[in-house]
């Protein structure tokens, strides 16, 4: 069933910088309340198939890419008219999270929601939760480490469901 897209903040809320994470962050240029739509993960649609013959973009970096996995099997591809959503940070302790809408054609979204206030000049961040079908081995995890340094940390930006 389709919804009304949510309305989302207006961008000059949010501001890209460095991170103390990794490259560049998403911050939030004001107080952000609880359940608001922050923005949405903006990008090209495409098959999995074009994403892998694209990939990597950086070759220097073959583990980085700006691909957010729909749940229809399409890949949204950040780097192709994407948006300043790229740039949000993985943590294991996020406060944000992902969801997926379908507009009134179909077509599926991907909006970033805060899961308790933002305080003015935190960095966003979401669970990548990043899943792979094999086996979860030493290397992998290494190659997809997670840098968030929180409490709770997998210590890999890896998921296995």
């Amino acid at each position: 069933m389709s919804k009304k897209l949510p309305k989302v903040l207006k961008s000059s809320l949010i501001e890209v910088h460095e991170s103390t994470i990794h490259g560049k962050g998403v911050y939030a240029s004001m107080d952000i309340p609880k359940d608001t739509c922050i923005i949405e993960y903006k990008g090209e649609q495409i098959s999995w198939k074009k994403a892998l013959d694209r990939h990597p973009h950086d070759p220097t970096q073959p583990n980085h890419t700006f691909y957010f996995s729909l749940s229809s099997g399409k890949v949204i591809d950040g780097n192709v008219q994407g948006n300043q959503s790229k740039w949000v940070n993985h943590s294991c302790e996020p406060n944000c999270e992902a969801r997926e809408i379908k507009d009134d054609t179909k077509k599926k979204h991907v909006f970033l929601f805060a899961l308790r206030k933002i305080k003015k000049n935190e960095e966003l961040f979401y669970d990548y939760r990043l899943e792979i079908d094999g086996r979860l081995s030493k290397t992998l995890k290494k190659v997809y480490q997670c840098l968030c340094g929180m409490k709770k940390c997998r210590k890999t930006m890896l998921y296995k469901s």
